[in-house]
């Protein structure tokens, strides 16, 4: 029987030489098919992505307050009325328009005679008001204001003067009647004492009372609580 001849076997390639194809032992293998979604299973949504940290917004500047508007101020009064008595007076009467409203003022000498000349010569023969007003921190810390009205003339002026705490000034009940109660109530309610009149006294308030109300250093809830206990019979304030 004849001897089987083997072939021998190729040798080895070199290093770092590629084998053929042929003696690859096997492809690769194809990559698997994706599993597809579980319909009974829900999808998981994706994670939501972060909210960006929010800028703190820088506060609104405030506005800045209007200016205050300027309020009327008195004006200087020019009418012959005015050049007569500024001429006989000088530098003891003024005369100035607030709001229509037209006043004198002068200086305390001037009193009653500035007053008994508007009546008789200008025919204001109405004393329609007698009134004051406090300002505690001036020197002379009574303005005291007397309002006349002319029929004839259908005109209103005003007097002003001004006067020191405790002192007195001259009754124009003499002039007008109807100064009786007004310069009465002046004297009530600011302590203004009016030389010549013939009953002054209290008018509102009664006979005993202590102070006068519509200064401005008069408490608004102050009371005499002496007389209100004596009188009434209760504590100050009930």
């Amino acid at each position: 029987m004849a001897e089987e001849i083997k072939s021998p076997a190729p040798p080895p390639p070199p290093e770092g030489e590629k084998k053929p194809a042929a003696e690859k032992t096997a492809a690769a293998a194809p990559a698997a098919p994706a599993k597809p979604a579980d319909p009974a299973k829900p999808a998981v949504p994706a994670a939501k992505p972060a909210a960006p940290a929010a800028t703190p917004a820088a506060p609104a500047a405030k506005p800045a307050a209007p200016a205050k508007p300027a309020g009327p101020v008195p004006m200087p009064w020019t009418s012959p009325l005015v050049e007569k008595y500024k001429s006989q007076y000088g530098s003891g009467l003024d005369a100035q328009t607030y709001l229509g409203q037209n006043y004198f003022s002068v200086d305390r000498s001037l009193i009653p005679n500035l007053l008994r000349l508007l009546r008789d010569e200008e025919q204001f023969d109405y004393c329609v008001d007698i009134t004051a007003v406090h300002y505690p921190k001036r020197e002379k810390q009574f303005d005291l204001i007397w309002t006349l009205y002319s029929f004839p003339r259908n005109q209103r002026v005003r007097v002003k003067t001004q006067i020191a705490d405790g002192a007195a000034i001259s009754s124009s009940v003499a002039i007008w009647p109807t100064a009786n109660w007004l310069e009465r109530e002046v004297y009530d309610m600011f302590g203004i004492k009016f030389d010549g009149h013939p009953g002054l006294k209290r008018i509102l308030l009664p006979d005993g009372w202590k102070g006068f109300p519509l200064r401005k250093d008069y408490g608004i809830l102050q009371q005499d609580q002496e007389w209100v206990q004596i009188n009434l019979g209760i504590e100050s304030g009930q």
